[in-house]
């Protein structure tokens, strides 16, 4: 999709600080963070939100969860706890119409869904 954000940072269009990369997956740091550790991991291939994907799709929808696994290794924050988080539609908190997840950590975090 040639108008979206995450597509273009996942072709190098435009610039992110990119933790890692692989042939269906890119993750990158968060540009406003809401915790000390925040990053941002989608698949390479646009989906708009959780809702386009199907049973074709699991294989990547799991992979993304992995690829959060080892970024939270990576950084320090595995075993002291982290959140995943995935808005779909406005409503839901989705700003960026391009399946991904928060990776959140690095400070105790509180619930605030609304």
């Amino acid at each position: 999709m040639e108008t979206c954000l995450f597509c273009k940072i996942a072709s190098r269009e435009h610039p992110a600080n990119i933790v890692y990369e692989d042939e269906e997956s890119v993750a990158f740091e968060d540009m406003h963070p809401k915790a000390p550790v925040h990053t941002l991991i989608i698949p390479r291939r646009h989906l708009a939100t959780v809702l386009e994907a199907s049973q074709a799709d699991d294989r990547l929808l799991g992979h993304l969860l992995l690829v959060a696994n080892n970024i939270a290794r990576q950084k320090g924050i595995a075993e002291r706890g982290f959140r995943l988080v995935l808005n779909c539609n406005r409503e839901g908190g989705q700003a960026v119409f391009h399946l991904h997840l928060h990776l959140l950590g690095g400070q105790r975090l509180g619930w605030h869904p609304a």
